[in-house]
């Protein structure tokens, strides 16, 4: 008769049949790691972890990624010899740090419990943004909270715009984002010849440790700071605003054809008879929508037009995922940053005089005092 003590130690996992649906050669489960490590009570070498758990030299990388998820996710830590620990054994707090001008920063608990205060030294281990593991080590000189950094989970700064600086041959890019504090260094072979007070994209190629500041490598030159314009170029790379539109997008874009078809009238009404003038202002980047209103026995009618996005862009197609991502179009003084592809923001989707546009009607009938008496929506063309 079998026991537990028979069982091999994968068929104890009490998710074993989850796993066993999900995977066709399925893991340990995170929650019976966590069982396994809580039970050994101490840091646990990862080749203790594999032989207590069973892992065959076949399943190391997947379950070593395994394990990367659970760090990331904050569920376990290695410590610096390498070895697993458990996150509720370490009475350790997980959050994403905020940076400040003057050096210093703070810790957002993800949990909502009160900011824990970083010193200038503690937060040249990381950048802002970046997702941590912090212990509590007790109150600064105001009575703050105060943390230290044990671990970054995870480095969110990948690539920043600034400004770039030469000290006696050392180059140096000052980030436009103020938040972000330390200095990132460039060696001379991957300044691509950018000049003193350039301003310049860089990929970060060595994150930030207690060590040594962050090192990166310049893979654009935006140009003079005071170059007309500047200001938009670091603005889009600064708050990472979608620029440019992928291949995918551009490539359903150049199917669209230049003007509205014959073919494209079927089943909508033509209204091209009515005078209608578009609601926004003279000084407006784009033109989608226009009204137009008469009177009649009636009182008035009222049409309201708009452009028709939905004959052209499809569900989930390239188009309407980019537009989901972007949200909505961000206008500068001097540059629009579109929703849409040029094809359809600045041609098809956009109104001009004497020019065809398929669109969507709200028709109205309104009494003379203002009541609505009936209405009708219908696809058109104006």
């Amino acid at each position: 008769m079998s026991n537990k003590k028979n069982q091999k130690p994968r068929n104890l996992d009490p998710f074993l049949d989850r796993e066993k649906g999900r995977y066709e050669h399925p893991l340990p489960s995170r929650e019976y790691v966590l069982q396994i490590l809580k039970q050994q009570g101490v840091p646990t070498a990862e080749h203790a972890l594999f032989k207590l758990l069973d892992i065959t030299k076949k399943e190391e990388e997947l379950f070593n990624r395994r394990l990367t998820a659970m760090v990331r996710e904050g569920q376990i830590f290695r410590n610096r010899k390498g070895d697993i620990c458990v996150m509720e054994k370490l009475d350790l707090i997980k959050g994403k740090i905020q940076g400040h001008p003057d050096g210093f920063g703070f810790l957002i608990p993800d949990d909502g419990s009160p900011d824990l205060y970083l010193s200038a030294k503690e937060m040249n281990k990381a950048l802002h943004g970046d997702r941590v593991l912090v212990r509590e080590i007790g109150l600064d000189r105001r009575g703050r909270r105060e943390a230290a950094i044990v671990e970054v989970l995870e480095y969110t700064n990948t690539q920043l715009v600034g400004r770039l600086y030469i000290d006696h041959g050392i180059l140096l890019v000052v980030a436009e984002n103020k938040r972000i504090s330390q200095d990132i260094l460039i060696a001379k072979e991957h300044s691509l010849k950018a000049k003193a007070g350039q301003i310049v994209v860089v990929e970060i190629i060595q994150q930030p440790n207690k060590q040594s500041q962050p090192i990166g490598k310049i893979i654009e030159i935006l140009g003079d700071y005071t170059a007309p314009g500047m200001e938009i170029e670091i603005a889009l790379r600064k708050h990472d605003l979608p620029y440019v539109f992928s291949p995918e997008v551009e490539k359903l874009s150049a199917k669209f054809p230049k003007n509205v078809t014959k073919k494209e009238l079927t089943g909508r009404k033509d209204i091209c008879h009515l005078p209608l003038v578009t609601i926004d202002s003279e000084t407006a980047r784009d033109f989608d929508d226009a009204v137009y209103c008469e009177t009649d026995n009636e009182g008035y009618r009222l049409y309201v037009a708009i452009a028709d996005v939905s004959h052209y862009v499809k569900p989930n197609d390239a188009i309407d995922q980019e537009a989901f991502n972007r949200g909505n179009s961000v206008y500068f003084p001097r540059r629009v940053i579109p929703m849409l592809p040029e094809a359809l923001s600045n041609e098809l989707c956009s109104l001009v005089p004497d020019k065809n546009r398929l669109c969507m009607v709200c028709e109205i009938q309104f009494q003379a005092n203002g009541d609505i008496l009936d209405y009708n929506f219908y696809p058109a063309v104006m």
